[in-house]
């Protein structure tokens, strides 16, 4: 398994880069919209999914403060509902993750 430390600096790098994606598409989002129809209706499906990343962005940064906070509560790496050791493979591939892999594939 990974250091904890590591995997610390992995969550806080990911919340570094979606911090700075989420400017991003707040940025774009606050553009003006054209005033011509047909261009105003592009934007308006390119604001859509951007305003679906953004939600999913914010999904995700709210699962690594989550994920941080077990750090500093000292319980990451255990499944919040049953309690076992969470795999070191799950969590290579998903630091963030509160569950095991049982419990996650029953939820």
């Amino acid at each position: 398994m990974k250091a904890l430390n590591t995997r610390k600096t992995t969550l806080l790098n990911r919340l570094s880069e979606l911090d700075s994606r989420l400017h991003a598409i707040e940025t774009e989002l606050d553009e003006p919209i054209s005033k011509d129809w047909e261009e105003s209706a592009v934007e308006r499906e390119g604001d859509e999914v951007l305003e679906a990343l953004g939600q999913s962005g914010q999904e995700e940064i709210a699962r690594i403060r989550a994920a941080l906070k077990r750090i500093r509560e000292g319980e990451y790496g255990f499944c919040a509902r049953c309690g076992d050791e969470i795999a070191p493979a799950r969590l290579d591939v998903v630091p963030e993750a509160p569950l095991c892999t049982a419990c996650a594939a029953s939820a």
